[in-house]
């Protein structure tokens, strides 16, 4: 009790400290930072601690973090500048000096005290822009438009290598303007990673628009993305197309490879030129839009089946994002089932502390075709129903009736083997007692070979 009692108050202490101060384990998972840090990262205390600190700067590698760096090499890196990309996509830049932290002579951990000099530099930069703008003669406007994106990168939970490395690839991309195509079966979470590219984005503060291109046909589909004018069709009116609504932000074109192919042959015209015409009309818009669209199956197999372009697949594979299925990072369900669990204890004001190691090897022997989004509804539903510390096997779903049999069949099939053997080796032993141990007047006894016998004595260790 004495040394919680001197670790929550070293903590308290360090919330008075006007320099972001953060400490790691070991492992590199985050122990703490102080308010400091917590609000110059723009970071939530709650969702960032026990994460592995690059789950929380995908920006930073096993090579450029400072934390890291000083874990490996168990030596103290001092005044060192660092700039990173927060989840949000700002621009951190930070004086560091890192120091092991260790107990008997190994290191258990590493804790860093930052200075910020965003602002300086910011300043800096401005003075570049300002400068800039008069030579042009030009007047920079901001535009009050908020997101409708309301994911970042924090809420991507894994530290599987491959979902490390998408969110690594996925924050560099956020920065550019180019188009983005991300693919994935479904639940992998293809969304929640295309927000989190808009929220760490430039155009975070601009219109985040999405529309599934599934089960539309080619002309409602057309009007809603180019918009419409008064008489082009029948009972057509003057409306705005998403194109026109997402302007300066991003448009989220969800199954693209289920949009019939005219339409994806328009849609590459205005990836192409940037302009669009609304339907029925001839005059031509110029929008500033990004386009992320999304597959749920590997595009070269999408070009392959004439389900998408080849040109516009061309077009949109700048930058190309495969999301990996759950049953391919299954180191990451612990942590997944760990976070959902907290998630619903929140929501549906409940007190489940875990599940049980039966019910862990059946989420690791389950084939989740549903990926993330599965094993979400599984969590969401036995907690739903059931008031219970810990989840049994009894509280799962119908889609692990197999594995429960198989289960209970196994638990039999081992005791009646067991049940089998020890009433064997016991009938040997009364045997060997009324023969005087006589090896061959036993086996003449319970009528079996003498080779037989003495390979059962060996087996059950009988003396």
């Amino acid at each position: 009790m004495k040394d919680i009692f001197l670790k929550e108050n070293i903590f308290e202490i360090l919330d008075y400290i006007d320099e972001g101060i953060q400490i790691i384990d070991r492992n590199g998972k985050i122990v703490h930072f102080n308010k400091f840090a917590q609000s110059l990262d723009e970071i939530d205390r709650d969702k960032a601690i026990g994460r592995h600190i690059l789950e929380i700067y995908p920006s930073l590698s096993y090579d450029t973090s400072t934390l890291l760096n000083v874990i490996r090499t168990g030596k103290p890196i001092f005044n060192i500048e660092q700039t990173f990309i927060n989840y949000k996509g700002d621009k951190i830049t930070t004086i560091n000096s890192s120091i092991p932290i260790k107990s008997n002579g190994k290191i258990v951990g590493a804790l860093e005290k930052s200075k910020d000099i965003t602002d300086v530099r910011e300043l800096s930069e401005k003075i570049l822009d300002l400068q800039t703008e008069l030579y042009k003669g030009q007047k920079s406007t901001i535009s009050k438009q908020k997101s409708t994106a309301s994911y970042t990168f924090v809420d991507i939970i894994g530290q599987d290598e491959s979902m490390l490395k998408v969110k690594s690839l996925a924050l560099k991309a956020a920065q550019t303007s180019s188009p983005v195509l991300v693919y994935g079966d479904t639940g992998t979470g293809k969304e929640l990673l295309v927000q989190s590219i808009h929220s760490a984005s430039p155009r975070k503060n601009k219109p985040f628009v999405v529309q599934n291109c599934a089960a539309l046909p080619s002309n409602l589909l057309e009007g809603i993305l180019f918009g419409t004018v008064k008489g082009g069709f029948t009972g057509a009116e003057d409306r705005a197309g998403l194109f026109e609504v997402a302007n300066g932000g991003t448009l989220f074109l969800d199954e693209i490879n289920s949009m019939p192919l005219d339409l994806q042959a328009k849609l590459l015209r205005v990836l192409q030129d940037g302009a669009i015409r609304r339907v029925g009309s001839t005059k031509t818009t110029n929008v500033d839009v990004r386009i992320i669209a999304a597959a749920n199956v590997e595009p070269k197999q999408a070009v392959e089946s004439k389900q998408m372009r080849k040109d516009l697949y061309y077009r949109l594979n700048v930058i190309t994002l495969g999301l990996p299925k759950l049953v391919d990072r299954k180191k990451d369900i612990a942590t997944l089932v760990e976070y959902f669990i907290s998630k619903f204890n929140i929501s549906l004001q409940k007190k489940t502390k875990g599940i049980t190691s039966e019910v862990m090897n059946a989420f690791m022997k389950h084939s989740w075709p549903g990926n993330v989004r599965e094993l979400e509804h599984v969590i969401e539903g036995i907690m739903t129903i059931y008031d219970t510390d810990e989840i049994y096997l009894e509280h799962l779903p119908q889609q692990f009736d197999d594995y429960i049999y198989l289960s209970k069949e196994r638990e039999i099939t081992k005791s009646l083997k067991t049940s089998v053997e020890e009433l064997e080796k016991s009938i040997i032993i009364e045997a060997l007692k009324k023969t005087n141990y006589n090896i061959t007047r036993t086996a003449e006894l319970i009528d079996i070979p003498r080779q037989t016998l003495q390979y059962k004595i060996k087996k059950y260790g009988v003396k």
